[in-house]
């Protein structure tokens, strides 16, 4: 079982705010930092300063940091045509010295869409946007180097692409794909992902939704064994009840709640309950860090949590 931090930066966050919390994943020895990719904030948060671009931070924590991997839960395919998105995570992936990972989605905040002047069409057209997205990143990445790439597609063609920039990670940085969707989503997985994952996915509905992309992976003959399995949940950790109620309370959560629906608790509960994520086959957690300020909160579960599995 892996440890990963993931973020929420449209709720406002600076950079160097994620860069404090992504060097100190680092030193504390979590396998990944993730954002999410939103340009708008949720709920009652102001979102001060302002968004920052996911793809920017990334590059830039690429040269601020030095081990920890660096990707995305999800980039939105709505935000960016595929061709230059395949040129910003290569590059991306060349500055990190091969730690990029491309996790990519269909969009589905239609209000950051509108806020931001950004399409927003239905979403069945999203997801055949999605799959001709992935077609397209996937086919430049593995051009061999002095060939040509076409896609005679719907929504991008492409023609006589050079296919450049090629990733530093052969065949290709990891991509993840995920979510809930009974038919398409696993259909998509099957054929495209590296790694599937679960956001805030109870452990019943975790199982069923990697038993659908298990038999996805079958119908196509594809060794689902090739996958990783991943959840994200909420993080809030403290040494003792109290502890864990003044963490809940600075993110506007009921520590019930958190527990019944989180990676909530003592150091304990928290082991506990990623077990139980283990025997439904999940190998990587993604902890949501809600508090960018809370620095402690990621080096205890480094030291009681991670430093136990």
């Amino acid at each position: 079982m892996e440890l990963r931090i993931f973020t929420e930066p449209q709720q406002g966050a600076s950079y160097d705010q994620l860069l404090a919390v992504a060097r100190c994943a680092e030193d504390a020895g979590y396998g990944a930092f993730f954002r999410s990719d939103h340009y708008l904030m949720m709920g009652a948060a102001s979102g001060e300063p302002g968004p920052t671009d996911a793809w920017t931070t990334l590059a830039g924590l690429a040269r601020d940091t030095s081990r920890i991997r660096l990707g995305t839960l999800m980039t939105a395919a709505t935000f960016r045509l595929p061709g230059p998105l395949a040129i910003t995570v290569a590059q991306v992936d060349q500055m990190s010295g091969g730690r990029v990972e491309l996790g990519i989605g269909t969009g589905w905040y239609a209000d950051e869409h509108t806020a931001y002047g950004i399409p927003f069409p239905s979403l069945g057209e999203r997801f055949d946007r999605l799959e001709e997205q992935l077609a397209v990143i996937t086919g430049l990445w593995a051009t061999p180097a002095g060939e040509r790439f076409d896609h005679a597609g719907r929504y991008y063609p492409v023609t006589d692409s050079p296919a450049l920039p090629k990733p530093v990670q052969q065949p290709r940085p990891p991509i993840l794909l995920g979510g809930m969707g009974p038919k398409r989503t696993p259909r998509l997985a099957a054929r495209y992902a590296d790694e599937f994952n679960l956001p805030f996915a109870a452990l019943p509905d975790t199982e069923a939704q990697f038993d659908r992309v298990r038999a996805a992976c079958v119908e196509i003959g594809r060794d689902p064994a090739e996958l990783v399995w991943s959840n994200a949940l909420v993080l809030c950790c403290g040494r003792d009840d109290a502890e864990m109620a003044r963490r809940a309370d600075a993110i506007g959560r009921d520590p019930d709640e958190l527990r019944a629906n989180g990676l909530a608790g003592t150091p304990a509960e928290i082991l506990d309950k990623i077990g139980r994520y283990a025997e439904v086959g999940s190998q990587r957690i993604y902890l949501q860090v809600l508090d960018l300020s809370d620095l402690e909160q990621i080096e205890l579960v480094a030291s009681e949590v991670l430093a136990k599995l």
